[in-house]
C-alpha cells in the first residue's frame, strides 16, 4: 500500500484533483467527509462544539449549523484553535478506520489518497508515504472564491488567512500539481502524477 497526502489551500483546486484520481483508481478518503462525520447530531464531537462555542452554532434541528460557526472561527486564530483541538483528533481517528476498511476491500497493492486540505496545519504529513500540493497564486484562489463560489472578498481573504500558507504546503510537497492553467492542462498533469504513484507503489 502507498500511502499518499494530498492537500491544498481553499480554492486551489485539490477536489478537482482528488476526482481525477479516483476515477484513476486511487482509493480516496476525504478528510471533508471526515469533518463532517465527526460532528453529526449526537456525536462526541459536536457536544464539545457546543460546550465550547455556546448553543447558538447550531441549528434548530440541532446539525451543527457551519457558515455561524465558520464566522466565529475564521476571524479568531484563538477560536479556530479551539476547534482544531476538537476536531483534528477525531477526524485522524476516522480517517484511520475508513483507511482499514478501504484497504480490506481492495484488490493488490492499494494507493490510498488521503484527501485534507489542513493536512499542513495537522502537522499529520509524516504519516504518508508522500505528499501531493495543489498549488494556486493566492490570487487566483481568491478569484475563484469570490467569482464561484459568490464569498465576499474579505471572507475570501479570512478563509485564505486562516489556512497555511502557500510556502508552508509547498514545503512539505514531495508533487506539486500546478492548477492554474485550463482543465485539459491539469488532466496531463494528474496522469503524470498517476504514472508516477503506480510506479512507486510497484517499488515498495
Amino acid at each position: 500500500m502507498l500511502r499518499v497526502g494530498l492537500t491544498g489551500g481553499i480554492g486551489s483546486g485539490k477536489s478537482e484533483v482528488s476526482r481525477r484520481l479516483a476515477a484513476l483508481g486511487a482509493v480516496i478518503i476525504d478528510a471533508d467527509v471526515a469533518a463532517r462525520r465527526v460532528v453529526d447530531p449526537g456525536t462526541p464531537g459536536l457536544a464539545r462544539i457546543e460546550e465550547t462555542f455556546g448553543p447558538g452554532v447550531l441549528r434548530p434541528d440541532g446539525a451543527l449549523d457551519r457558515e455561524r460557526l465558520g464566522a466565529i472561527v475564521f476571524s479568531d486564530p484563538a477560536q479556530l484553535a479551539k476547534l482544531n483541538a476538537i476536531t483534528h483528533p477525531l477526524i485522524g481517528e476516522w480517517m484511520q478506520a475508513a483507511e482499514r476498511a478501504a484497504t480490506e476491500a481492495a484488490d493488490g497493492n492499494p494507493i490510498v489518497v488521503y484527501d485534507a486540505a489542513l493536512l499542513a496545519e495537522s502537522g499529520r504529513w509524516a504519516n504518508y508515504d508522500l505528499v501531493i500540493v495543489v498549488d494556486v497564486p493566492p490570487e487566483v484562489q481568491v478569484d475563484r472564491l469570490v467569482n464561484q463560489r459568490g464569498m465576499p472578498p474579505d471572507q475570501a481573504q479570512a478563509r485564505l488567512a486562516a489556512q497555511a500558507t502557500r510556502e508552508q504546503r509547498l514545503a512539505l510537497a514531495d508533487l506539486v500539481i500546478d492548477n492554474s492553467g485550463s482543465l485539459e492542462d491539469l488532466d496531463h498533469r494528474v496522469a503524470e502524477v498517476w504514472a508516477d504513484l503506480k510506479r512507486r507503489a510497484a517499488a515498495r
